[in-house]
């Protein structure tokens, strides 16, 4: 991939499925450009069209308009070429639970023509990358959730790819194994790795990503490092936990102290203008008008909070 050459361009990406009035959009005009050596964030809930993206740009779904580019290569036009130079680990991908590690990384070997002389070098080294040297020999439908994807993490890797998608790599795992993936995806990076990383968990864009997208119902509506789309948020956000029969009047009193926010179900969120220090006027103004405080929280801006501005509402719990 010459030096000039995005490892990842989408320009107007769309895939609709159906036709006329029954038609669903599932990305309507996704533009990305990610830079080499970079982890970029995809940042959405389930259904905001995340996977649909990564499956175009993986060849695994034609794209119904727009183009895409991976590794210099078009994602239609060059299918065979993209495959080649990337590594992809899906949420849903199929592991044979019969075969051990070290047989679905053999196989690998052979499926993307690797010498046979290389196979068991490349495999162990992969093993021992993952941390799974010990469990190389047993059969993976023995493996647990975070060592199946530490397995799938190793077979994306066999050929060495330029480019990494990662789909939601850490979907149900407890959280050491998800912080031993955090790691892992650190080392590929700094070997150079450019890595797309889908994800539903704030915390892990914030902690890998250096820049991220969100998108919302196939559209992209923040682009923009962390830090920065936490910033034009500005203010902070004060959580208030009130008698239900009492929401209204309350949130005319807090509308007083900033702009209403998006909160989870039992609460009330204002962003304060006059920042922290405003606390303790609005649980006054709130007793002054006969509303009972239950609990209350305050939160610097996250990428919660960028997320709510920008939809409307919470990606943490939007499932539910």
């Amino acid at each position: 991939m010459p030096a000039t050459t995005l490892p990842i361009e989408a320009i107007g990406l769309q895939r609709h499925f159906g036709s006329g009035d029954d038609v669903i959009k599932a990305v309507d005009g996704v533009d990305l450009q990610i830079q080499p050596g970079e982890i970029f964030g995809f940042l959405g809930p389930n259904g905001a069209g995340k996977s649909t993206t990564v499956r175009m740009l993986t060849t695994l779904l034609r794209p119904t308009g727009g183009t895409g580019r991976v590794a210099g290569f078009d994602v239609v036009e060059q299918a065979n070429d993209v495959r080649r130079n990337i590594g992809v680990a899906l949420q849903d991908a199929a592991i044979d639970p019969l075969m051990t590690g070290s047989e679905l990384l053999h196989l690998q070997a052979v499926l993307y023509g690797l010498p046979k002389s290389q196979h068991h070098t490349k495999a162990g080294e992969l093993l021992e990358r993952v941390g799974l040297t010990a469990a190389g020999d047993r059969r993976v439908g023995t493996y647990s959730g975070g060592m199946r994807r530490r397995l799938d993490l190793a077979l994306s890797l066999i050929h060495e790819p330029t480019v990494l998608f990662l789909d939601e790599p850490t979907t149900g795992l407890d959280p050491m194994s998800r912080i031993s993936l955090w790691e892992e995806i650190r080392r590929l990076n700094n070997d150079g790795t450019t890595v797309m990383l889908t994800t539903q968990y704030l915390e892990e864009a914030d902690q890998l990503a250096e820049r991220i997208a969100i998108i919302d119902n196939g559209v992209i509506v923040r682009k923009g490092q962390p830090t920065e789309l936490k910033a034009e948020v500005g203010s902070p956000t004060l959580f208030v936990s009130i008698d239900g029969s009492a929401t209204e009047h309350a949130a005319r009193v807090m509308a007083a102290f900033g702009d209403l926010r998006p909160s989870p179900e039992g609460t009330l969120g204002v962003g304060l203008t006059e920042g922290p220090s405003a606390v303790s006027s609005v649980v006054r103004a709130l007793d002054e008008s006969g509303v009972t405080v239950r609990d209350l929280e305050l939160h610097e801006p996250s990428l919660d909070d960028v997320f709510a501005e920008a939809t409307g509402y919470r990606l943490e719990g939007a499932d539910t």
